[in-house]
């Protein structure tokens, strides 16, 4: 979930991520429709979690008592990026302590491994060439300051669309997979 402008800090609620003075916590709610209702459902499948720390401590307090929205959080695999953190009573909770432990993660067998939030860890995952696919959820307004989605230099990378939907409330959402590197050359020739 990102605005125009590329902000993803605490979509969910006002609560969520006040840090540095944010204040407009919450800002994916009025947006709400049937067609992106449809698409989260899919999106909250049975699948592993990669989370940096401050979006794991976050969804620890909220999570475990609400799943009812997502049926299967408690069961997936939470692995967790911190060099603060070594443990939770949260079930199915891991810790990994730096980027060896996120690339041997990634070089294992099993499921796929999805991020959600986390920005922090995912300038870092873009920035070492770990990213396989983009969910983008585009909202169509602007903050002007919060946590962004690209603040701290990806790599130069080509993605594909491979799905996409807009909602009717003007959302886009977009699918993106890896497609190798950059291609360039001279619009009109």
């Amino acid at each position: 979930m990102i605005t125009l402008d590329g902000v993803l800090q605490a979509p969910g609620g006002p609560e969520e991520d006040p840090s540095n003075g944010f204040e407009f916590g919450g800002w994916v709610a009025p947006y709400g429709d049937e067609v992106s209702a449809k698409i989260v459902q899919k999106q909250l499948k049975p699948t592993d979690l990669l989370l940096g720390r401050k979006t794991f401590d976050i969804w620890e307090a909220y999570w475990p008592q609400h799943t009812a929205i997502w049926p299967t959080i408690n069961d997936v695999t939470k692995y967790v990026l911190s060099t603060t953190r070594k443990k939770s009573d949260w079930q199915n909770s891991v810790f990994l302590h730096n980027l060896a432990d996120i690339k041997k993660l990634k070089n294992s067998e099993g499921s796929d491994i999805v991020v959600w939030g986390s920005s922090e860890l995912i300038q870092l995952l873009l920035k070492n060439d770990l990213v396989d696919e983009l969910w983008l959820k585009i909202y169509p307004l602007t903050l002007g300051k919060g946590k962004k989605l690209f603040t701290d230099g990806p790599i130069p990378a080509a993605f594909t669309l491979t799905d996409s939907a807009i909602t009717t409330t003007g959302v886009i959402i977009a699918d993106y997979k890896r497609a190798g590197e950059v291609k360039t050359g001279t619009v009109g020739e």
